[in-house]
């Protein structure tokens, strides 16, 4: 009986592990806050992930809660942020973005159900400001 060829197994394994490398996407940020979605009735899905940033709103994480206290906290990365850095948040993140990819741009608020409105509307006052006037909150489904 002949021998199999086995010449060629590592170039395939290396492709698909190449592959593999390509179309995994890792968690680029540590959640520092703890937010529950709001419900929403008219919900849609976040088309292009790639142009967009995410800013979280909530309280801090326990691990975080004696370091940076309880009150509600913006997360922009890994790091806690006012909302005032928002402004330069947006314009280097946009700035990383290839050209074409410019009109797509989207930001996304996760923020908890209980944030008070005053902690949002600053962030939104610097979107405003950063003229990042695509916005998008996350929201979940409502259970029936």
């Amino acid at each position: 009986m002949p021998e199999l060829n086995t010449s060629s197994l590592p170039d395939l394994i290396f492709s698909v592990l190449f592959f593999f490398m390509m179309v995994t996407s890792m968690r680029e940020v540590t959640l520092m806050v703890k937010f529950e979605k709001p419900t929403g009735t008219q919900l849609e899905k976040l088309a292009r992930k790639s142009c967009t940033s995410f800013i979280y709103i909530g309280r801090p994480t326990d691990q975080y809660i004696g370091q940076y206290g309880s009150g509600t906290r913006v997360q922009l990365n890994d790091a806690y942020a006012e909302p005032a850095q928002v402004y330069d948040f947006i314009m280097e993140d946009r700035g990383e973005l290839a050209e074409i990819d410019k009109p797509f741009y989207t930001v996304s608020i996760k923020a908890d159900k209980e944030a008070p409105m005053g902690i949002i509307t600053d962030v939104k006052q610097m979107l405003r400001k950063s003229y990042a006037l695509k916005i998008m909150y996350s929201a979940q489904k409502p259970n029936d």
